[in-house]
């Protein structure tokens, strides 16, 4: 059974920054992407960034140029580095993986909608 436990939320003042991991487990699949989404209260979920299985990253406009995602294949586990962090950026942020594509694209642009997922974890930026 595939596991996807996310770490490394906190609160943080405006123009900080944060690393997010995702530890993923119980899976053999090579052609895969993971990516990364968020959902702040009384909004929709929205995708943030996403990897290919060969490293190819997508961003959502709104972090591009300050979150770079990221996939340590040996430890299984994917990262999210967000720097210069806004109050707009709090949210619940769920780590997604979508075996049924090698596509970050397809996993933004489906919503996660064929993903598995984390649980999440709180990051909360103060102005």
């Amino acid at each position: 059974q595939v596991q996807l436990v996310e770490s490394g939320g906190g609160s943080v003042q405006s123009g900080g920054s944060l690393r997010l991991s995702c530890a993923a487990s119980g899976y053999t699949y090579n052609n895969y992407c993971m990516g990364w989404f968020r959902q702040a209260p009384g909004k929709e979920r929205e995708g943030v960034a996403a990897i290919d299985s060969d490293g190819t990253s997508t961003y959502a406009d709104v972090v591009k140029g300050r979150f770079t995602i990221s996939h340590d294949n040996a430890k299984n586990t994917l990262y999210l580095q967000m720097h210069r962090l806004k109050p707009e950026d709090t949210a619940m942020y769920y780590c997604a993986a979508d075996f049924s594509s090698a596509s970050g694209r397809w996993l933004l642009s489906s919503g996660g909608k064929l993903a598995t997922w984390g649980q999440g974890t709180q990051v909360t930026v103060s102005s």
